[in-house]
């Protein structure tokens, strides 16, 4: 073992072979030293360990889901994808509920599946994308048919209360 010192990150402290997803879980709010609350929350669409989203599928439900969600509710700062592919943080100013936050997703991936055409997809094109090339709608359709179908639970160990 070396001896360089590495920050204890919340995500790696997570048992992952016990969630249940899809979820919405609140890992924390950290304040600034004016006050301000910055939640982060793990949007967990797949089960860790058994499945991943390929990256094309994944890359495009990070496109539109950036521009659904801001829609839907102030202080979005960013929806960023986990490098293994199974979800998202989504980090927002002030203080959203699981609840509010698991209906944006929700209701964005509903538009995701029912009215997003190619045209609408923001950043694909090389001037507004670093890997324009890597894009599927078809698949972020299909992956958010599956994880709608599935629901959205507002525990990230407990599937009994879906969103």
């Amino acid at each position: 073992m070396s001896d360089i010192e590495l920050a204890e990150v919340e995500s790696f402290a997570l048992d992952h072979t016990k969630v249940k997803a899809p979820y919405v879980r609140k890992i924390g709010v950290e304040r600034g030293p004016k006050g301000d609350a910055i939640s982060n929350y793990d949007i967990r669409f797949v089960q860790p360990n058994h499945g991943e989203i390929p990256t094309a599928g994944l890359h495009t439900i990070e496109h539109t889901l950036a521009g659904l969600i801001r829609t839907r509710f102030e202080g979005l700062i960013d929806f960023s994808p986990f490098g293994c592919r199974t979800g998202f943080h989504l980090i927002a100013w002030g203080e959203p509920t699981p609840e509010q936050v698991a209906a944006a997703i929700k209701t964005s991936l509903e538009d995701l599946v029912q009215k997003v055409t190619w045209d609408d997809v923001p950043g694909t094109e090389a001037v507004s994308c670093g890997n324009y090339r890597d894009h599927s709608l078809h698949s972020a359709k299909e992956w958010a048919k599956v994880i709608l179908e599935q629901g959205i639970s507002l525990d990230a160990f407990d599937r009994s209360r879906i969103a």
